[in-house]
């Protein structure tokens, strides 16, 4: 199991990709911790982790500095060392860029972004920490976004969020390169979440999907997972500052493609 011993922290890991992130994590032998501000989602999702291995879910909302901490130091707590960190905790928001509020604009960076560099650096200072004292280095890994490169017009505040989780991850290796702690980030393009559900149900929106989509399909959270599980592992162990695309081809995409019905 290439994650047999150790402890991972994934936010926003109650469902959709950041709870299939988990179960991937507890088959390959870590712990984990999900973190999510939903705590009856959690509740349940710890009941159904538990299944797999060992599991525990702290409420937390990630752009609260004090939540963080304490989701870190209940993690110390329950498993006394953190190795993963999974920044997968976000959200979004629907709006014409001439209609968009303020406070939905910092709403969405704080959780998306904020919420990123907050879990990030508490995290990397247990690592780093861990390092200086003969311990053995961790790895973070950030869920940006195909929408870090290209944006619909309507989710201002998501693709602004996600360019910055770009950065961030970059930022974040090139500092903590030193103490051998690698950042990594995974960038999924259409995935079967909660996120995506209307836009399934409704055959012109999903054609709409799919004519962007080489590949033909909507992607997976378990396909997410396992990019995950393998930035997570030592198989990744001379891989920093990256993005992965998972996108069924889009990004390389100019243009469009005949929908499948």
């Amino acid at each position: 199991m290439k994650l047999d011993g150790k402890t991972a922290i994934i936010t926003g890991g109650a469902r959709g990709i950041g709870h299939a992130i988990a179960e991937r994590f507890l088959r390959e032998g870590a712990r984990v911790v999900i973190a999510d501000i939903d705590q009856e989602e959690g509740n349940a999702a710890e009941r159904d982790l538990e299944k797999l291995g060992e599991a525990r879910f702290v409420r937390a909302d990630v752009g609260k500095r004090l939540d963080v901490h304490n989701l870190v130091a209940s993690t110390i707590d329950a498993f006394g060392d953190i190795d993963v960190l999974v920044n997968n905790a976000g959200i979004d928001h629907q709006a014409s860029f001439l209609d968009l509020a303020e406070d939905d604009f910092d709403r969405v960076l704080r959780v998306n972004l904020k919420g990123a560099f907050l879990a990030g650096q508490a995290v990397a200072r247990i690592m780093a920490d861990r390092v200086k004292a003969g311990g053995p280095a961790g790895t973070i890994i950030n869920m940006s976004s195909i929408n870090s490169v290209v944006a619909h017009p309507d989710q201002v505040p998501y693709a602004v969020s996600k360019g910055g989780v770009g950065q961030l991850t970059t930022v974040m290796a090139l500092g903590l390169a030193p103490y051998g702690i690698r950042v990594n980030a995974i960038g999924p393009g259409s995935i079967s979440t909660d996120m995506l559900a209307r836009a399934k149900a409704d055959p012109v929106a999903k054609a709409r999907i799919l004519s962007r989509t080489p590949l033909g399909r909507i992607g997976e959270p378990e396909e997410i997972a396992s990019i995950a599980a393998f930035l997570a592992s030592d198989d990744a162990s001379y891989i920093t500052g990256q993005t992965i695309f998972a996108d069924g081809g889009r990004l390389a995409l100019n243009g469009t493609v005949a929908a499948k019905a």
